[in-house]
């Protein structure tokens, strides 16, 4: 996936700014897609002149004009074989991951404060997500809300958002009480004997 189909699927929202863009990145699209305002800005400007997207300039009184972008009908058409084809295989590259796989020869106490701090994050962005799917609902209970709404995708999205997240706070949990019970006792590796390579074999 490129940041290029991202951004044409946020603008199915309606028209936008590059700063309304980059709100969307910062909350709505966080949990699956992640760019900097910057990139957002210099591929907003490659798929104008793609004609992917339209851009227009609002006038404002007492602050900068600022240029909206909507998709173009050739934009829309590019969602669409966008989303006929496969996705490509998700590439996970997770540092504390290889923290954690490496924590038993490694700083144990300094992991422990690695995965709570990651775990406290997780519980923040289950907080918002939880805040965003009230706002969404906006008083409705789901099924009526899915009964009535024009898109599904934002709602669906952010339900694995939350479910992703209620993972990491699950594993979290365990990955703490785990390393602390390991911490109270001696480290297994501690009255090994160094192996005789002349006994080997």
């Amino acid at each position: 996936m490129s940041l290029k189909h991202a951004v044409l699927a946020a603008l199915l929202e309606g028209e936008a700014s590059g700063y309304d863009l980059a709100k969307v990145f910062d909350v709505s699209v966080a949990n699956f897609w992640a760019a900097t305002p910057q990139q957002l800005y210099r591929e907003l400007d490659r798929l104008s002149e793609a004609g992917l997207i339209a851009a227009r300039v609002v006038r404002q009184e007492r602050r900068p004009n600022k240029r909206v972008f909507t998709l173009t009908e050739a934009g829309h058409r590019d969602l669409v074989a966008y989303t006929a084809g496969p996705p490509k295989p998700t590439a996970v590259r997770d540092e504390l991951m290889v923290q954690v796989q490496a924590c038993d020869e490694g700083d144990a106490s300094a992991v422990h404060t690695h995965v709570r701090e990651w775990m406290e994050a997780a519980r923040g962005k289950l907080a918002r997500y939880e805040e965003m799917r009230e706002r969404m609902l906006d008083g409705l209970d789901e099924a009526a809300y899915l009964r009535e709404t024009e898109r599904v995708g934002p709602y669906l999205t952010l339900l694995r958002g939350m479910t992703s997240e209620e993972e990491n706070v699950r594993w979290g949990e365990r990955a703490l009480a785990v390393l602390a019970e390991r911490a109270e006792r001696p480290r297994a590796c501690a009255d090994r004997q160094p192996v005789d390579a002349d006994r080997v074999g």
